[in-house]
């Protein structure tokens, strides 16, 4: 028998923990090298942050539900809460480890210094990977494969040089990647400068704690809350495959007049300083619960962009002046950069990494290494990552192939344009995919895309929920490479999961004779009163000759 391919896993995230288990259900070899010493990646907190690593605040609550975002073979437990804590995320992982028997593959506070392709790359496909670990030894191995799973949460854009006057600025100013809580700002007066998902959710927990907190936006956002119609989770509402078809029939500019009009119903956008350039398809949407609540208090102030510092004195781009400023936040965005890898790798428009299907650099001669959650979408990350593990795995195997370079490169660069017009920067352009569809082209790679038709006619019950159902993980592992026998009862029982954390207090239900009463009770008096009604009327009808 052929020795296993050894394949290295970098870093032991969500991305990580999935490549890791995908490379043993290909029967490869994975070594996974974690710079530090525990699993978990951008989801564990930590009192400081730390160069080249993802870091998160302490507050941290995800913005996808438990049943979207986990993995597609083990659900989450059913006591946990629909949208988890980061501490509960990284239970979640550890119980996915401990399930599947990851740990044993991951070298602890090791850190992969390089990745560089071996001499006879073209014929081998093989890799040296130099590492170094906790006692500074540094070694080389030879690996088949590389997955990339260094998350792109790492390097914090500080764009200073954007504002006039910042160096005369006497207070404190950071970036959100190194925000942890609210403490150090009590009483204080703070600009929160950018209103992606971290903005809005940073303004929000200071303008608590803070005299008063200003929210700076230079486009404005559409803004909508983790729950939807009835209290159930937005994405379990809105991410389902009749939706998309439905989207893809009708005109954009209807569908964006809709939902603007739908979320206007809830907070008038305008009135509350939130409007944006963009409509509302055209880029994400900021998910967050309690934004206008803490605008309505007068706690939490919009702003327009930030023109100039004058020492603490902040000026707005309306003109509008803000005195004593104690401290800025910069919630500016994250680049992204694999130091480790070949500089050649980087060869696509405005510095960024080209990638077929978000995945592939289709410049290697061998497809042995891949990029694993470089990318942005309208919907949960962790199963699109799963996919392309999937994927990438298979590939590196033997057992799937990619097209000609040139092909590929067409592909990247169509769906480049396709992103512009809502993106003009070409380097996050090339990081967006719609989320379904996207879902669908990886796993037709793989050969796990749901058939609807045959499902509807072969088990309706499941073809049903599949199709006007949420678009969760499950339905990725119904058929094909990585069958789950559980797949089919997780789709049934998925409302019972979400309804589970929930149900803390007994709620007594109506006995069935009471409800008969009261519905013949009210049916009897409506009789009653008809008949009174008709009895006004008959002598008219009676005398009417």
């Amino acid at each position: 028998m052929d020795m296993a391919k050894r394949v290295a896993v970098i870093g032991a995230g969500s991305s990580g923990l999935t490549s890791i288990k995908c490379c043993l259900d290909e029967g490869l070899e994975p070594v996974c090298f974690e710079s530090s010493d525990d699993i978990g990646g951008l989801w564990r907190f930590k009192e400081k942050p730390e160069a080249d690593r993802c870091s998160i605040y302490r507050s941290v609550i995800v913005n996808t539900s438990k049943e979207m975002m986990c993995y597609s073979d083990f659900p989450v437990p059913d006591h946990y809460p629909n949208f988890m804590h980061n501490s509960m995320i990284v239970q979640y992982f550890k119980l996915y480890a401990e399930h599947f028997n990851l740990l044993k593959h991951i070298y602890f506070q090791t850190t992969v210094r390089s990745v560089r392709q071996r001499p006879d790359f073209s014929d081998s496909g093989q890799w040296d990977v130099v590492t170094v670990d906790r006692d500074g030894q540094e070694e080389t191995h030879v690996f088949d494969g590389v997955l990339v799973c260094a998350g792109h949460y790492t390097q914090p854009i500080k764009p200073l040089s954007d504002f006039t006057g910042i160096d005369t600025f006497p207070g404190t100013i950071i970036h959100s990647w190194e925000y942890k809580d609210p403490d150090p700002y009590l009483g204080k007066r703070v600009v929160v400068v950018g209103i992606g998902n971290s903005g809005g959710d940073i303004a929000v927990e200071l303008s608590r704690a803070c005299e008063k907190t200003f929210l700076s936006t230079r486009k404005g956002a559409w803004v909508i809350g983790r729950m939807v119609g009835r209290g159930l989770p937005l994405d379990m509402t809105m991410v389902r495959r009749v939706r998309d078809l439905i989207y893809g029939l009708l005109p954009r500019a209807l569908l964006n007049w809709f939902g603007e009009r739908s979320l206007n119903q809830r907070h008038d956008h305008k009135l509350y300083g939130l409007q944006p350039a963009h409509r509302l398809l055209d880029q994400r949407t900021i998910i967050n619960d309690d934004l206008p609540g803490r605008i309505l208090v007068g706690k939490l102030v919009m702003k327009p962009n930030v023109q100039k510092f004058q020492g603490s004195t902040v000026v707005f781009d309306d003109g509008t002046v803000e005195e004593k400023i104690d401290a800025v936040i910069l919630c500016t965005g994250y680049d992204y950069r694999f130091p480790f890898l070949p500089a050649s790798l980087n060869s696509g428009s405005d510095g960024d990494m080209k990638l077929y299907r978000r995945v592939f650099p289709p410049s290697l001669e061998r497809p042995t290494l891949a990029i694993m959650g470089l990318l942005q979408t309208k919907g949960p990350i962790m199963p699109a990552v799963e996919l392309q593990a999937r994927w990438a795995t298979r590939v590196i195997a033997g057992l799937n192939h990619l097209p000609p370079a040139e092909k590929m490169d067409k592909i990247i660069e169509k769906d480049i344009q396709a992103n512009l017009k809502s993106y003009p920067c070409p380097k996050l352009a090339a990081l967006q995919v719609d989320y379904i569809p996207y879902l669908d082209t990886i796993a037709k790679e793989v050969g796990v895309c749901p058939n609807i038709a045959w499902l509807l006619l072969r088990d309706p019950a499941v073809g049903l929920r599949v199709f006007f159902g949420p678009c969760t993980p499950y339905q990725f592992r119904l058929s094909g490479p990585g069958h789950w026998r559980g797949a089919r009862q997780a789709i049934l029982t998925q409302w019972d999961r979400v309804a589970k954390p929930m149900k803390t207090r007994p709620i007594p239900e109506p006995s069935s004779f009471s409800l008969f009463f009261w519905l013949g009770l009210s049916g009897g008096a409506a009789v009653i009163f008809a008949l009174m009604a008709m009895q006004k009327k008959i002598p008219l009808f009676l005398n009417i000759d």
